[in-house]
C-alpha cells in the first residue's frame, strides 16, 4: 500500500516547483528588452540581460538547480528507509532556505544574507545524508 502520508516527498515537491519556476522572472526581463520572439530573436551571441536583477534571477535559477540534483536523491533514500522527524524537518527547512536564498539573490541582498541562506541549505542536506548513511 503506497504512504498516502510522506511529508518529505511534499517538500520535494515543492522544492521542484520553485525551481522549476525561478526562470519566469528572467524570461519575462527578456520579453520587455527585446520585444516577442520573431524568427531570429537574439543576435549570436545572445545578449546579456540589461536589469542586474535578471542577471542574478539566472545565477539563482542555475544556483537551484545544482542543488535540487543533491537534495531530490536524498529525499528519495529518506524515503525509501522511512523518514524520520527530523529529516522531514531538514526537508521543510530546505525548502525555506531555498525560497529565502533566491528571493535574497534576486534582490541584490549582500552576500552574508544569500550565504546563510544557502549554508542552512547545506546544513540540511548534511542531516540527510547523515541520516541515509546512519539508517542503513
Amino acid at each position: 500500500m503506497p504512504n498516502t502520508h510522506a511529508p518529505e516527498l511534499f517538500w520535494l515537491a515543492a522544492t521542484i516547483l520553485l525551481t522549476s519556476i525561478l526562470w519566469i522572472p528572467y524570461v519575462a526581463n527578456r520579453f520587455r528588452e527585446l520585444g516577442p520572439p520573431g524568427w531570429s530573436w537574439f543576435p549570436l551571441p545572445d545578449p546579456p540581460p540589461r536589469a542586474p536583477w535578471a542577471m542574478r534571477a539566472v545565477q539563482a535559477h542555475v544556483n537551484a538547480v545544482e542543488n535540487l540534483v543533491l537534495f531530490a536523491p536524498l529525499v528519495l533514500a529518506i524515503h525509501a528507509i522511512g523518514p524520520t522527524a527530523i529529516a522531514v524537518e531538514a526537508c521543510r527547512v530546505y525548502f525555506f532556505a531555498r525560497l529565502a536564498h533566491a528571493s535574497l539573490t534576486i534582490a541584490g541582498l549582500p552576500i552574508p544574507f544569500r550565504t546563510i541562506a544557502f549554508l542552512i541549505g547545506v546544513a540540511c542536506q548534511v542531516i540527510l545524508v547523515m541520516t541515509v548513511l546512519i539508517r542503513t
